[in-house]
């Protein structure tokens, strides 16, 4: 199976793996800093699922589903080239 490009569906940054979110104590969290990609938006420390993920570069949010970006199976991928629509 392949693996999800991973970044802002609204600038396109990457997260290296040394990026770092936390679990904000005045929304309830545990104060918990991780790779929030890691884990699929779970908190390690206290297991809340964080739905919506900020970027750490243009700082807008997005729902954490958004950004993963799951590339064309193979066999689609061929078909769409020979209806030329690739």
């Amino acid at each position: 199976m392949q693996e999800p490009d991973i970044h802002c569906p609204h600038c396109a940054w990457r997260p290296p793996g040394r990026s770092r979110w936390w679990c904000a104590p005045r929304t309830g969290g545990c104060s918990t800093l991780w790779n929030t990609f890691w884990t699929g938006g779970v908190c390690p420390g206290c297991a809340y699922r964080w739905e919506i993920t900020a970027c750490l570069a243009c700082k807008r949010f997005a729902p954490h589903r958004d950004w993963y970006h799951w590339p064309e199976p193979a066999s689609e991928a061929r078909e769409a080239e020979r209806e030329g629509t690739a």
